[in-house]
């Protein structure tokens, strides 16, 4: 198990060593290789997240922002993503930082469902697997259900900017 402090505070403690070496090897990646890996996971686990997470995560809150996202330009759109995963402190990543972890990966099935939809930008979309992706993309897929599981909702609990740590 590692812990690591960064501008996210991101931890890996208590997490299988699996699911914290994928996510270790995941932010490796360039943000851009992030988002498409990120895309086509939940492409392939969405039915198994999706049901999870909206009951419990209180959706409402995330409704504002999601539509604010989805007002804005295909080129901002995918700058707030980049935004997300890099950690950049903006008003939408300290926004989204609020969220508690089942209501981010709530966010992230509804804007997944857009990006499919082709509502909002599909971040995969002309993206072909690099060796790197590939890899990784083939750890993930070799790990149980559960743990596949952990590594997204890890992943994306991770992102944004907590504003009361900034």
């Amino acid at each position: 198990m590692t812990l690591t402090t960064d501008q996210k505070s991101s931890s890996t403690v208590g997490l299988p060593q699996a699911v914290s070496e994928v996510v270790a090897t995941f932010k490796s990646l360039s943000v851009d290789d992030q988002l498409a890996l990120l895309s086509m996971v939940h492409l392939h686990l969405g039915s198994f997240l999706t049901p999870i997470a909206p009951g419990a995560a209180r959706i409402f809150l995330t409704q504002g922002l999601l539509h604010r996202i989805k007002q804005i330009s295909h080129t901002e759109q995918l700058s707030v993503l980049r935004d997300l995963l890099a950690g950049a402190d903006t008003p939408i990543t300290r926004q989204y930082g609020m969220f508690p972890p089942k209501t981010k990966l709530a966010f992230w099935s509804q804007l997944f469902e857009w990006m499919y939809s082709g509502e909002v930008i599909n971040v995969s979309t002309g993206y072909e697997l690099s060796p790197a992706r590939l890899q990784i993309y083939k750890k993930i897929a070799s790990l149980d259900l559960e743990e596949q599981i952990i590594v997204v909702r890890q992943l994306v609990v991770d992102m944004g900017v907590d504003p009361i740590a900034a």
